[in-house]
């Protein structure tokens, strides 16, 4: 087991599909700070700006650019993330799906949804994992996860973040997104230095506040899954949707679109 965790996180992901590991990226930072202001600079095919005319601040993201973006790769494969998502995973490989950044300015009132990432990708599998790391400190701002949404019977129905309409045709397959401060559900959050990270499965359910205060909340996610993933056909287009991926359902993902960072 990684020195940064315990059988007290393993047992904690797996009931409640969240859990805090503390200066994940401690030793990164700089390099993803470096890495951002990159990404920003020099915006990926995805890159996606998601306030509607009138809202203030700038929610910016863009996602799958690990491969242009030399920061990124760097601490992809040099910081610890792999080895501790294969402890928390309970697998002996570790893949790439793909990094995530999100950015909120000062004065971004616009929360991020409630949503899970799974219904949204082409994989399924238990064993899988999301990092989620401020390079600002956060505390409003932070990632919120619901505790024990992983394991819910139904997925949540996916939808567009700016146009708020539904992600696939058959809404009925889904649940509908719920309120969970109004529902009472038990909200995972945490006060976070640069570096701390979140891990999260992709069946949580999780959202964020805006960003109301006058410091920029700079985010850098890691998207990884082991050794039960498997492509999975959807009804529409999935995001990320990477065109000409020629999988069949069933099959593991292609090591030259996704490497393996670990093997135990």
């Amino acid at each position: 087991m990684h020195p940064l965790i315990s059988q007290d996180h393993i047992d904690a992901y797996a009931r409640d599909g969240a859990v805090l590991i503390k200066g994940l990226f401690a030793d990164h930072v700089a390099a993803l700070r470096a890495g951002i202001a990159r990404n920003m600079a020099e915006p990926g095919p995805y890159a996606a700006e998601n306030l509607k005319e009138g809202e203030g601040g700038r929610f910016f993201d863009d996602y799958c650019n690990w491969n242009h973006i030399p920061e990124f790769e760097d601490v992809i494969r040099q910081s610890p993330a792999s080895e501790v998502a294969a402890d928390l995973m309970q697998s002996s490989t570790v893949q790439l799906f793909h990094d995530h950044v999100l950015v909120k300015e000062p004065g971004t009132s616009k929360p991020t949804p409630w949503h899970q990432d799974g219904p949204y990708y082409f994989v399924e599998g238990q064993q899988n994992v999301s990092f989620w790391s401020p390079l600002d400190p956060v505390t409003d701002a932070s990632l919120r996860c619901v505790a024990g949404s992983h394991l819910w019977d139904r997925p949540v129905l996916p939808t567009r973040w700016l146009a708020e309409d539904s992600f696939y045709p058959d809404d009925a397959a889904f649940m509908p997104v719920p309120d969970p401060d109004a529902e009472g559900m038990r909200v995972l959050e945490w006060a976070l230095e640069p570096g701390d990270a979140v891990a999260f499965h992709f069946r949580c359910l999780h959202g964020a506040r805006g960003n109301e205060t006058t410091v920029r909340r700079r985010a850098f996610s890691l998207r990884l899954v082991g050794d039960d993933a498997r492509y999975v056909e959807r009804p529409g287009r999935t995001s990320p949707p990477f065109p000409g991926h020629d999988m069949v359902s069933g099959q593991r993902l292609r090591e030259d679109w996704f490497p393996v960072i670990f093997r135990g």
